[in-house]
């Protein structure tokens, strides 16, 4: 998880929860509300929630925000090409030490192979960097080779939603980091600005509580206007996949 390396690097509470492999740690709204981050999940081995995901996966792996690593070291393990990328100079060095391969970037620096990625990957909550997920999306098409593949991660309530927040330990007494621009997707939020945006849905489905988009970038041959029309759903059924073909395992 990452935004701009000024506000997310700069919290010393995800550096502190990282280097302990646990929480508690939240992001704070203006407005005093908690969102829970689950960094015990993040600096475990990828679970098989996650192996799902990375099973659909296509050719080379651009992992944004890739936090501690486990993404990244379960598809080198693989043998897979991959690369994480993160603000925090902690997650990174966690990265690639268990075996990954992780750089010190904000997605909107310049990257290795941009227009060549098989598959970009916007696990845990990233869908939310920079709080402008309209912009997010044209850089991710930025890095993708034509036709490639952005497996998002959602949030599992119909929501959209830009707010200013911070990381903040409540419990121990770690000052909270720096304000930073953040968004929150529902699977139908994510789904009207890829449409916007000239994606293809390509998927769509919940694993262990979890929701996941799948979405294809414009191939070489398109035109450069957006799709006329893309399935999306009315409303967020947790733990019910839609009628639409997930992308396959790989």
């Amino acid at each position: 998880m990452t935004t701009t390396p000024a506000a997310w690097a700069a919290a010393d509470p995800y550096a502190t929860a990282l280097r302990a492999g646990r929480g508690p740690l939240f992001l704070r709204r203006a407005d005093g509300w908690l969102l829970p981050l689950d960094v015990e999940r993040w600096c475990a081995h990828a679970d098989p929630v996650d192996r799902d995901v990375l099973d659909r996966c296509e050719g080379s792996v651009l992992d944004v925000g890739c936090g501690p690593g486990r993404l990244v070291a379960e598809l080198a393990a693989r043998g897979r090409t991959v690369l994480g990328i993160d603000v925090s100079e902690t997650a990174v060095h966690h990265a690639v030490r268990i075996g990954g391969r992780a750089l010190r970037r904000s997605v909107f620096d310049p990257l290795p192979c941009e227009g060549r990625w098989g598959t970009v990957l916007l696990m845990d909550g990233n869908v939310g960097i920079g709080g402008d997920p309209r912009a997010l999306l044209n850089r991710v098409a930025e890095l993708l080779s034509p036709g490639g593949l952005l497996i998002a991660e959602t949030a599992p309530v119909d929501i959209d939603e830009r707010v200013e927040v911070q990381v903040v330990d409540v419990i121990h007494s770690c000052g909270p980091g720096g304000a930073f621009p953040w968004a929150r997707l529902g699977t139908p939020a994510l789904l009207r600005q890829a449409r916007r945006a000239g994606w293809r849905a390509a998927g769509q489905w919940v694993a262990g509580g979890r929701c996941f988009v799948a979405l294809r970038s414009r191939s070489a041959s398109s035109s450069a206007a957006a799709p006329k029309s893309t399935a999306v759903i009315s409303s967020q059924r947790a733990r019910k996949p839609s009628g639409e073909r997930p992308v396959p395992r790989r």
